[in-house]
């Protein structure tokens, strides 16, 4: 059972009819924790651990993806702009509206940095793990495998009916060891049937790549709000076999947040914090502390 993976309490809200699952543990300044696809929150496990002590952790499953309602088209709208709405929605519930620490990771860079142009005030850090919050760079080709998936129906019968992405990610997403069986097991289980995958296959159709996409003007002004940030401090950390933000995204991260703590790992991929759990905990930890 996925409540089983995890040693937290489970915490839900409402969102027009459909259930968001959220983790809330420990108290103190909060940090919000924002993944991506194709994950849940079970990513930040060992993070939440190592911070609720002394922070207040708040860590929600996006609509769609871990404990969280998984509904039809009909029943949301599975776009950027909701998901930023989402993040919006708990966090004012809860009365979490200064001093965020964010942590971010894939999708969650964009999600999370839509939230933070939304409200710049709120924010205190900002700790960016292999995501991108603005337009896929020049110099970065779209990868084949994320274009079979967005753009044709083979896509979406392995996606949908195979959980292809979901199942592969959980290989090619870490690179200095393999994931336990376990572990593996457990970044798939939420996506166990075709009506599950929903929000993976979603996720993918809703990169905006040409103007006349949905959403891509708001990716631009995400993009731009990242200039009102370069005073906040921030931590940047990339596997550099990530498949998907690789260097190419770490080049157009160094030129938008110059002032930022940079570490770079060679052997990892994109699920850093399987990969390199201990050391980029410590960052984290260090970082926080550093700027109190």
């Amino acid at each position: 059972m996925l409540e089983n993976l995890m040693p937290f309490k489970q915490n839900f809200l409402d969102l027009n009819g459909n259930k968001l699952h959220y983790l809330n543990e420990g108290e103190g300044e909060p940090v919000v924790m924002v993944h991506g696809n194709p994950s849940w929150s079970y990513y930040y496990r060992n993070l939440v651990s190592a911070l609720a002590e002394n922070h207040q952790c708040i860590v929600p499953d996006h609509m769609g993806c871990g404990l969280s309602d998984k509904p039809d088209d009909t029943q949301y709208d599975y776009t950027l702009e909701q998901r930023i709405d989402d993040l919006e929605a708990l966090l004012d519930s809860l009365e979490v509206k200064q001093n965020i620490t964010l942590v971010v990771h894939d999708w969650g860079g964009m999600i999370g940095t839509g939230y933070a142009a939304r409200h710049p005030d709120r924010i205190k850090r900002l700790v960016y793990l292999n995501t991108a919050a603005f337009h896929l760079p020049e110099s970065k080709p779209f990868p084949w495998a994320l274009w079979v998936c967005r753009e044709t129906l083979i896509g979406t019968a392995l996606v949908r009916g195979f959980n292809a992405f979901s199942s592969a990610a959980s290989y090619v997403g870490v690179k200095r060891k393999p994931m336990d069986k376990a572990v593996r097991q457990a970044y798939v289980a939420p996506f166990n049937n075709w009506k599950n995958r929903i929000s993976t296959l979603r996720f993918v159709q809703d990169i905006p790549l040409k103007p006349t996409d949905r959403n891509y003007q708001l990716v631009t002004d995400i993009g731009d709000s990242l200039k009102h940030f370069q005073q906040t401090p921030t931590l940047i950390c990339f596997g550099l076999q990530d498949f998907v933000f690789d260097a190419h995204f770490l080049a157009e991260w160094k030129q938008r947040m110059p002032y930022a703590e940079f570490h770079e790992f060679d052997d990892c991929g994109h699920y850093i914090l399987e990969d390199a759990s201990q050391e980029v905990i410590g960052l984290i930890t260090d970082f926080i502390a550093k700027h109190p």
